[in-house]
């Protein structure tokens, strides 16, 4: 009850400010916002002693159980850290909007924005049915889209809104259709069931696909290689998005979700190879291109790219543990993993901290662009503090906390390398070696951002506004994520102990019980392979740092149009041509091209059906005769009908049209049922006078003058679209290939409590079908609310965009 509660505490808090924003003025009201990831962490940290010593809390809500669909919350280790940083992290980010973001923005947009994703993210992490949480999982697209877009009237936050949506929100089908395999080989959707269930889908033959299926969408929403392209373009957001999605919470949900399923998929191997090699390219192809960045929230956009790489690796390489079964000293294999969530920690905190300090260089100085900074550590200095601290931890430097992750990474690359994996023994290698060259440009923009941004000749002459230091409300934020760095590095086994050993008993269910999963962290192991790997990143990259300008040029060796970007922007481009092309060719403005498209399917799809199946057969011996006042009425209708074709008056043809309908009507009386020729008395008197009322309006009624090849195509399609209507009525008389499903609904009122069957099935059986169609009209009615109300003036104009 209480996880229920903490997901939905920020749909409620948004809905409210949506309604109280007008006249909550006197507070900002981002200072309401702020609330509820306060009370949230509250709740998480009164939970962590419990799920500290082993028990994870769990709470069912039956929602469509004839689906397996419930909304079941799951507590223990792992989601915990992910839960914490979810409203820990988003505490800090709303504390530092409120200095941040100017009143004249649409405030209250844009924390119903946040907190929808807050919630969205929450219900990502919290959710056991794989259902649920795909449902939360592409609420975080469209809330990230909203986000990413707030500054709509910039063309470039439109376009990286889009691409986030497109790219993301595919891998969640992708993702969605890997789910419904696990459904199929497991008869479940509820992820801790199906761990238990491993033993017996291994060898499945869906087993393989759904991995893949899966692991596609997490690589979408973690930004791995080569669906990274969408991150960069995110920055277009405000600063506090980007602290927020795109440091601590929506880049991590892919993460999130590969270590909840490496209990069914560890013990594959292709799981360690896709995750593991597509991690390190990430991590190097990030690092690589954040170099080259001459904007620093580009620059920290590359490098969070190339940091969520080392942590999708790490996550690959404790895989192991799972594939080989545990033949030798497990903490070896584990290590790597417990050195993800430990780094993933870290990097909430120093990546926070450093778009936070980027977002109060824009605030104070007015630009991002490296080539115009320089020389701010004197004038700002708090602010150099803060990205002194975020980037030495970045680079991986001591005292920081990610010395002690990055030290970790390289002894897990180290252990991988020795393990006997490799077909060809030189391939091992590539592991420390990619790790390390990543890891040298990371210390070089790491560089770049402390040399560049605030040491070095001032260049802020060139900016127009003048420069001071930012108050001290925005920077507290940012100071205690650094207060953060420094703690974790000295304090590291506390937060081991309390969060970071459950996290690896829910990565490791099976083997929790009996073997020791989580190593003591220490800042010194005395002169290793790791410590001397460091060193050379310290001196290889201060080195390349010094030499930047005599090796750039390589960068021009990768053509742009070759550029996975290009790609991106060529399909869309191609896209649109030709689905613009496709369009116009049918697309004539003329009604009788779309009903000639329409009734030309409805033949061919009919009429193939009926053919190949047998399904049109027909007898007349148990029918009833045909009374002379019946043919009557046939003769009545069918001259009507015939006329119509031949009158040169619209209101004669509206009159004619009526004798059709309320021919049907007199019909229904006949044969006794009332309450459709009730039903069909008020439609065809409605529709009657709505087209006379029309008509009235519309100008003189002209011959329209046809090919005579228009007039015989025409003809031929109503013939056969009528024949065919025919022998559908005529074989649904004796079509007997399916039971039928009167026999269901005549038994409505023990189903339904309903004693009129027509009712029962309107109101109860096709209950969602018939809401459907109400939402369809009231939808149909503000459309043309909004045209009334936004009609042209009189002598007027086009209605408005």
């Amino acid at each position: 009850m209480t996880i229920h509660v903490a997901i939905i505490l920020p749909f409620l808090m948004a809905f409210i400010i949506s309604i109280i924003n007008k006249k909550f003025t006197k507070i900002h009201i981002g200072w309401l916002a702020l609330t509820v990831p306060i009370i949230v962490f509250i709740i998480l940290a009164r939970l962590i002693p419990i799920i500290a010593s082993g028990n994870p809390y769990t709470h069912t809500y039956q929602w469509i159980p004839s689906l397996d669909i419930n909304f079941t919350t799951y507590l223990d280790g792992l989601s915990m850290i992910f839960g914490l940083l979810i409203s820990g992290i988003g505490s800090l980010v709303v504390l530092y909007s409120i200095f941040y973001l100017s009143s004249k923005e649409s405030l209250q947009h844009f924390y119903c924005y946040l907190l929808l994703f807050m919630g969205a993210m929450l219900g990502v992490v919290f959710s056991d049915n794989l259902m649920v949480l795909y449902a939360f999982w592409e609420l975080t697209s469209v809330s990230s889209f909203l986000l990413i877009s707030f500054w709509h009237h910039r063309k470039a936050s439109r376009a990286g809104a889009q691409k986030s949506m497109l790219i993301t929100v595919t891998g969640g089908v992708s993702m969605l259709v890997g789910f419904i395999m696990l459904h199929m080989m497991t008869d479940s959707y509820s992820v801790h069931e199906i761990i238990h269930q491993i033993e017996h889908i291994s060898e499945h033959e869906l087993f393989i696909p759904a991995m893949i299926l899966i692991l596609l969408g997490a690589f979408t929403k973690s930004a791995q290689f080569p669906f990274h392209i969408w991150l960069p373009d995110a920055m277009e957001a405000p600063t506090p998005v980007s602290a927020y999605l795109h440091s601590a919470t929506m880049v991590k949900a892919g993460i999130y979700l590969v270590a909840r399923l490496s209990p069914i998929f560890g013990g594959e191997m292709l799981w360690f190879w896709i995750v593991t090699t597509v991690g390190l390219i990430t991590l190097f192809w990030g690092s690589f291109n954040a170099v080259k960045q001459t904007d620093l929230k580009a620059l920290l956009a590359f490098s969070t790219v190339s940091q969520l790489g080392l942590i999708m690796s790490l996550v690959g390489m404790g895989s192991v543990a799972y594939a080989l079964d545990f033949e030798a000293d497990t903490v070896i294999y584990t290590q790597a993993t417990f050195a993800a969530l430990f780094h993933l920690i870290n990097h909430s905190t120093f990546k926070g901290a450093l778009f936070m300090m980027v977002g109060i260089v824009d605030h104070e100085v007015g630009t991002r662009d490296i080539r115009r900074l320089g020389g701010l550590m004197s004038i700002m200095p708090l602010t150099f503090t803060v990205a002194v601290i975020g980037s030495l931890s970045m680079a991986g430097m001591p005292p920081f906390n990610g010395f002690l992750s990055k030290e970790l990474f390289f002894a897990a690359v180290l252990h991988i390398k020795d393990l006997n994996l490799f077909s060809i023994s030189s391939v091992g290698i590539l592991f420390p070696v990619i790790a390390w060259i990543a890891s040298v440009f990371t210390f070089i923009y790491c560089m770049i951002i402390i040399f560049k941004a605030f040491l070095g000749r001032p260049l802020i002459q060139k900016v127009e506004r003048p420069v001071h230091e930012a108050p001290f409300p925005l920077l507290v934020a940012p100071f205690i994520l650094c207060i953060m760095v420094i703690s974790l590095f000295f304090f590291p086994n506390t937060l081991g102990k309390y969060i970071l050993k459950p996290a690896m008993v829910s990565i490791y269910p099976n083997l929790a019980p009996a073997q020791k999963l989580t190593p003591e962290i220490h800042a010194w192991h005395g002169i290793n392979t790791e410590i001397l790997m460091t060193i050379a990143v310290i001196l290889i990259g201060a080195i390349l740092y010094r030499l930047l300008g005599k090796w750039m040029g390589i960068y021009r060796f990768y053509p742009p149009n070759w550029s996975l970007n290009a790609l991106y922007v060529n399909v869309i481009f191609g896209s649109e041509s030709l689905s613009n092309k496709v369009t116009n060719s049918y697309m004539t403005g003329l009604l009788r091209h779309y009903a000639f498209y329409i009734y030309s399917f409805f033949i061919f799809s009919v009429g193939v059906f009926f053919f190949y199946s047998g399904a049109f057969s027909f007898s007349t011996e148990n029918n009833a005769s045909i009374e002379w006042y019946e043919w009557i009425l046939i003769g009545v209708m069918l001259l009507a009908a015939i006329s119509i074709l031949f009158v040169k008056s619209r209101i004669t043809a509206v009159i004619l049209n009526g004798v059709l309908g309320f021919g049907v009507t007199f019909f229904f009386v006949l044969f006794r049922a009332p309450d459709l020729a009730l039903t069909q008395l008020v439609v065809e008197s409605v529709t009657t006078v709505l087209f006379l009322l029309c008509f009235y309006y519309l100008p003189e009624w002209s011959t329209e003058k046809l090919s005579i090849s228009t007039k015989i195509s025409n003809s031929i399609i109503s013939i056969t679209v009528g024949a065919l209507v025919v022998v559908i009525s005529l074989a649904v008389l004796n079509f007997d290939k399916f039971e039928r499903i009167s026999k269901y609904f005549e038994d409505a009122y023990n189903l339904a409590g309903g004693a009129n069957i027509v009712n029962t099935i309107l109101g109860d059986f096709r209950g969602f079908d018939t809401m459907l169609e109400v939402v369809v009209l009231f939808i149909a009615g503000l459309g043309v609310y909004t045209l009334i109300k936004f009609k042209a003036k009189k002598g007027g104009t086009d209605f408005e965009d």
